[in-house]
């Protein structure tokens, strides 16, 4: 089999020759596994490690020069060093200053007309043997560097017609975006990632209420679009968001990430008892002690507890639960990269009955 293939067999719940698996890693690490194993890129790396990582399709951006570091919400943005990494970090929020529904819609919000589409079907063809991932829409994320992180949390309570204005344009570029790429791609798109934080490390950004209220029927309604075209629904949200997943399930969700079980509510038997018929889990490896801090044999055995809980009956994709950071071991990485490649056609796994 190759990924593709797996991938779809254990989201479908059929059999597969091993567990799939993937990589999420800052371009630092990636940068450094490939000097470790003498890889030139990216894709030539996961063939090495034997890693089922999707490849991501999307249309060629056409649209009026931005700004220096302004991507298309008008958000401006700076490369921060912090010595163990670089990020961007927002230094100009488009929205700061807006008072009424009326600045959120004289915002020049863009257009899915930017993009040029004709280069989707041939990037496929490229890449026909691993999963297949388009459209994306993380409205809460976005809206935040738009407006600024305390204003989006406050509006929620006291500008809620703003919030959710800024939500339906957001949605609408994306949905359209995402249809444009459907019509190219002519049924051969694998995943979509509809995605939002609604955990911290500690508890729920946002209450159920409010999830309901802003995200709930729009993602729904991305969503629905997506699975009459035959594409699977994975859901990324950090942090604690369990309150959610019942939710998420409702209006369709099919894969949960990154699975974070250090988080209150995320443990990883329980996720496996109450959804495990309902959802494949998607990541499990904890990046947040264990890979960075950990020995080569804490890794082993995290490794091997994700399969005993997750993947215990099939319906799990092995990955880290985020980004690999850069003062990860090398050798941590290896050694969850090699534990999995040893234990991953166990059948244990590899069968989907729960």
């Amino acid at each position: 089999m190759n990924g593709q293939q797996r991938w779809r067999s254990v989201i479908e719940r059929k059999s597969v020759d091993r567990v799939p698996c993937d990589i999420w890693a800052t371009p630092e690490v990636i940068e450094k596994l490939c000097r470790r194993l003498r890889c030139h890129g990216y894709w030539p790396l996961v063939d090495k490690l034997g890693i089922d990582a999707p490849y991501t399709v999307e249309p060629r951006y056409v649209g009026p020069e931005p700004r220096e570091n302004t991507n298309i919400w008008g958000v401006t943005s700076r490369r921060i060093d912090y010595g163990s990494g670089a990020y961007d970090e927002t230094v100009f929020s488009p929205l700061a200053g807006a008072k009424t529904v009326a600045d959120i819609d004289a915002h020049h919000w863009p257009s899915a007309d930017w993009y040029d589409y004709s280069r989707i079907a041939g990037d496929i063809e490229a890449h026909a043997h691993r999963p297949i991932r388009a459209g994306y829409v993380e409205p809460f994320m976005i809206y935040a560097a738009m407006r600024g992180m305390e204003n989006a949390m406050m509006d929620t309570i006291e500008h809620p017609a703003m919030i959710e204005r800024a939500f339906d344009h957001i949605f609408a570029f994306a949905t359209e975006q995402f249809i444009r790429i459907l019509e190219q791609a002519k049924g051969r798109v694998d995943i979509t990632v509809p995605s939002e934080d609604l955990g911290s490390q500690t508890g729920p950004l946002f209450s159920l209420e409010t999830f309901r209220r802003l995200h709930k029927e729009r993602f729904r309604k991305y969503i629905e679009l997506a699975r009459q075209a035959g594409v699977f629904v994975f859901f990324h949200t950090d942090g604690a968001a369990h309150n959610f997943i019942p939710e998420l399930i409702e209006i369709g969700v099919q894969i949960l990430n990154p699975i974070q079980w250090r988080c209150p509510g995320m443990e990883r038997e329980a996720l496996k008892r109450d959804f495990g018929e309902r959802l494949v889990f998607h990541g499990g490896v904890d990046n947040q002690q264990v890979l960075p801090f950990g020995s080569v044999e804490n890794v082993r055995a995290e490794v091997i507890k994700c399969f005993e809980t997750l993947g215990l009956g099939g319906g799990y994709i092995c990955a880290p639960c985020h980004n690999i950071q850069p003062n990860t071991p090398v050798e941590n990485i290896l050694a969850m990269y090699e534990t999995i490649r040893e234990i991953s056609a166990d059948k244990r796994y590899t069968h989907s009955a729960v």
